[in-house]
């Protein structure tokens, strides 16, 4: 049998986690061909994987009970049975990004159109309670960055996640959700709709096998993955304890970029991304910000009219842009002159900024993109 059959039906059986295969792995490279030892780990006794590749008595007593051919292929029926399909870490088309972090999923089960893991991929995540704000800034981002080609990972929560794969789906742009539980469970259960979408427009994957529940502890091992496919990730709105933020220190352990987008310091939702900002993370005020740390591997050129993608306003935008001339204006005088409240100005100038259609400078002070 082919060793990637035999390590998927090793990743099906119960009890036997990452790091029980990451030592089976060690034993055998240490001492053998590594598809030869996946064969023997068929007909090998309790004593000798205990002796041989260093196993747990429990996790022996597992493998020699329950891993056989009759298994292995009983699996596999039922998987192709749910037109589900899987990527061992074998495979050519496991994408080379995620294999090169340090714990990449042995196997990955997939529905929907594998060709787009060759695409460029940037994450997007924050929190699943939104604001206006946040909510205004991940479909503008995602849209926008959907239309440059890129692919927008994220993990089909509620809230940022939902609203990056759609607005992906909705601009004609590719997206895959990461799921923090089997991939046949959708979680949460109002998204059900959207997984459709996505399985059938994107990609969906997980690293746990059929019918595993959501729980806390599956979330940040989802993370990393989302992390891993990623070139950098990006975090709208985060509270100060947020999943967003584990994803954040998973990427820039995998050296990846971190992107974070400022809001306004009096919002809880804020603090993750601000926090981000003062330890590193690259501050995102424009499209440019992001798309200029990859402009040398884009297979296609950008101008400023792609990288707004449209130049009409919305009457508030249009108010606002009135005031601000190429002498430098401050935040305070905007503030006064259109009677705005604070976080809606704020909102509507950060929608200019990434339209490029005016600038921010030192201080707090605006002037027109043309100065």
């Amino acid at each position: 049998m082919e060793s990637r059959n035999i390590l998927f039906g090793l990743h099906e059986l119960n009890g036997i986690g990452w790091k029980t295969i990451q030592l089976i792995f060690q034993s055998i490279k240490h001492n053998e061909n590594l598809e030869i030892g996946l064969e023997k780990l068929i007909s090998n006794d309790e004593n000798t994987l205990i002796k041989k590749y260093n196993l747990p008595q429990n996790k022996a007593q597992i493998i020699t009970k329950n891993l056989n051919l009759n298994f292995i292929q009983c699996r596999l029926e039922i998987y192709k049975n749910e037109n589900i399909s899987f990527l061992t870490i074998f495979d050519d088309d496991y994408p080379k990004i995620l294999k090169e972090t340090p714990s990449p999923p042995w196997v990955i089960y997939y529905k929907g159109n594998l060709n787009i893991l060759d695409n460029n991929k940037l994450a997007i995540v924050g929190t699943r309670y939104p604001t206006v704000y946040g909510k205004m800034i991940t479909e503008k981002l995602a849209k926008q960055l959907s239309n440059l080609g890129f692919c927008i990972v994220s993990g089909l929560a509620r809230g940022i996640d939902s609203i990056s794969h759609k607005a992906a789906l909705e601009h004609s742009g590719s997206t895959i959700a990461v799921l923090g539980s089997g991939i046949d469970v959708v979680y949460p259960s109002e998204n059900k709709h959207l997984y459709e979408s996505v399985a059938n427009k994107g990609l969906i994957i997980s690293e746990f096998p059929l019918g595993t529940k959501p729980h806390p502890g599956l979330f940040p091992q989802r993370n990393r993955i989302i992390a891993g496919l990623s070139l950098g990730t990006i975090v709208i709105e985060a509270a100060e304890k947020s999943g967003s933020l584990i994803t954040a220190d998973q990427a820039l352990e995998m050296s990846r970029d971190i992107f974070a987008i400022p809001g306004p310091i009096t919002s809880p939702k804020s603090q993750g991304t601000l926090s981000l900002i003062k330890q590193g993370a690259k501050m995102v005020t424009s499209l440019e910000d992001i798309v200029e740390e990859y402009e040398h591997m884009m297979k296609i050129s950008y101008n400023e009219e792609a990288l707004t993608t449209s130049k009409s306003l919305s009457k508030e935008e249009q108010k606002i842009v009135k005031f601000i001339t190429s002498e430098p204006i401050t935040f305070e005088q905007i503030l006064h002159k259109s009677n705005f409240t604070f976080g809606h100005l704020h909102s509507v100038l950060l929608s200019l900024l990434m339209k490029n259609v005016i600038i921010q400078l030192p201080g707090s002070k605006f002037v027109t993109k043309s100065s």
